[in-house]
């Protein structure tokens, strides 16, 4: 079993910076894929990114090149590193972590405003 406990949102002007973490309960290496999703108002949950155990990433389309999925082992925390942040990017993010690919637990979410 894994808990994963989501930090770091706020309001943040566009083309500005956030960084979101994610600490899980246990040594993430163990845990064999986190990422991250989003919830904007009136839209479907949506897959932001992932990060293997094995260290492969995956992206959404619209944050390539702008976020940054990573991981720091001796903290068991994973983050995303959000740039250039754009309005649309404003939701509640959730962080999951998916112990071998049959289930997901889910964090609180955190959430993200962009606007000036």
């Amino acid at each position: 079993q894994v808990h994963v406990v989501e930090s770091g949102g706020g309001l943040v002007q566009p083309g500005g910076s956030l960084r979101l973490s994610c600490a899980a309960s246990r040594n993430i290496f163990t845990i064999y894929v986190m990422g991250w999703f989003r919830q904007a108002p009136g839209k479907q949950r949506e897959l932001v990114a992932t990060l293997t155990n094995g260290g492969t990433t995956h992206y959404a389309d619209s944050v390539k090149g702008r976020f940054t999925i990573s991981r720091d082992p001796a903290k068991n925390t994973m983050y995303l590193q959000m740039n250039s942040l754009k309005p649309e990017d404003t939701a509640v993010y959730y962080c999951y972590a998916d112990l071998d690919g049959s289930s997901r637990q889910w964090g609180q979410g955190t959430q993200v405003t962009v606007s000036s």
